[in-house]
């Protein structure tokens, strides 16, 4: 079955604002993302019930994970990229963002959530950046399409990835997903309006505003704004950058935007807003029948 592409480019395709203050890293700067994907405590601080747990499946045993699935069919796939987003953002910024929703989603819909997609297809840069590692399209395409297979066959009827990542060539490899049966939703959370939440009138952009504020909303300790510098394109290249064609400019410190108009504030109201977003286009919509 074909994917819906569930939010692209500020529209719908069938496919409360939280206090301004930033949430709690999980775990010390030190340690590693692996750990924090493993901790019982890494809760939302604005979660109404904190009884529940994301069901992260790699934390999880069969017969735990076979009654998820008999409860609700579906399952929560973070999509992220392993790519510079300035000298202020740490490489795995789109990662850490679709964690945090995969997270949160999981433990307030009782939804199972895969082990998140590290790489991703990464915009064009001019320049080498160290650390930078990007798929190929089809390379993206072709696992997607094994772990997919794999986890219709054990039950799962409905698959929605959830990325950050708007370069289109990511976004072909994740519309193009086929399945047997099962439905495929792909969410492009960065898609969702978000204009009238921000300080600077560029954006989203790559590792700008919207990107900076969301990792000083959710993981401050990996932000150094004292590196964050401004880097403005013309509106005409701001538009073909839209549409994932132009190359990260080499003059540019590795973002384009204005990461400097950045604050957790303004995280906090684009967290929420692509929260609820998801919430009420994606998951309050009728499961799939088992």
């Amino acid at each position: 079955m074909a994917p819906d592409v569930a939010m692209r480019y500020g529209s719908l395709h069938h496919r409360s604002q939280s206090a301004p203050q930033t949430r709690a890293p999980a775990i010390d700067a030190s340690q590693s993302s692996l750990k924090r994907s493993f901790d019982d405590d890494d809760m939302s601080p604005d979660q109404s019930d904190t009884s529940r747990q994301p069901l992260r499946l790699k934390a999880m045993r069969p017969g735990a994970v076979a009654d998820a699935i008999a409860r609700d069919p579906r399952l929560i796939i973070p999509v992220g990229t392993c790519e510079q987003h300035g000298p202020h953002l740490p490489l795995g910024c789109d990662t850490i963002i679709v964690e945090y929703l995969a997270d949160d989603l999981s433990a307030e819909f009782g939804l199972l959530r895969a082990p998140t997609v590290e790489y991703g297809v990464n915009a064009e840069v001019e320049r080498i950046v160290p650390g930078n590692a990007t798929l190929r399209r089809k390379t993206l395409l072709r696992a997607l399409n094994d772990l997919t297979d794999a986890w219709e066959a054990g039950g799962i009827r409905e698959f929605i990835f959830l990325t950050a990542q708007g370069h289109d060539g990511h976004q072909e490899a994740l519309a193009t997903v086929v399945t047997k049966d099962a439905r495929v939703r792909v969410v492009d959370i960065l898609s969702i309006e978000l204009s009238d939440l921000m300080v600077s009138d560029c954006g989203p952009m790559h590792g700008d505003e919207v990107d900076t504020s969301l990792l000083l909303y959710l993981a401050p300790h990996l932000v150094l704004m004292e590196l964050a510098h401004d880097y403005m394109i013309t509106n005409r290249n701001a538009q073909r950058y839209g549409r994932g064609s132009l190359r990260i400019p080499s003059s540019s410190p590795g973002n384009v935007g204005c990461p400097t108009r950045a604050s957790a504030a303004t995280g906090a109201t684009i967290y929420a807003r692509i929260r609820a977003r998801i919430r009420e286009r994606i998951l309050l919509t009728p499961s799939p029948s088992t």
